[in-house]
């Protein structure tokens, strides 16, 4: 699996999201709280805590399928639940990795 797409949309989101909490006047927290004031609003963050929770899932059985410990997504998880697509988009790169480093041929010292 290639890496390029979803790394690049982790720096990219992830750039965006630092440089928007650092000017932000109000805390996460809050930012939320307000958006959960109004249907319209609350509409968008409902579906997209969705979302995050079907990302979650498929994280939890891959890494079980790849014959990874459930303890492992974790902190895939928890970045999930704060930041929504960061988590999934670094387990995603993460995972790339992995792929790429077994796949990797095994020179011989010898030959």
């Amino acid at each position: 699996m290639s890496i390029a797409l979803p790394l690049t949309a982790l720096i990219a989101f992830g750039g965006y999201t630092v440089s928007v909490m650092l000017q932000a006047e109000q805390s996460l927290i809050d930012f939320g709280i307000s958006l959960m004031s109004r249907p319209d609003t609350a509409q968008v963050v409902i579906d997209l805590y969705l979302l995050a929770t079907l990302a979650g899932i498929w994280m939890f059985k891959d890494a079980r399928k790849r014959g990874q410990s459930g303890w492992s997504v974790v902190p895939y998880l928890l970045l999930t639940a704060v930041f929504v697509s960061v988590g999934p988009l670094l387990y995603l790169v993460v995972r790339g990795l992995q792929d790429r480093k077994r796949s990797a041929p095994v020179i011989s010292p010898d030959a």
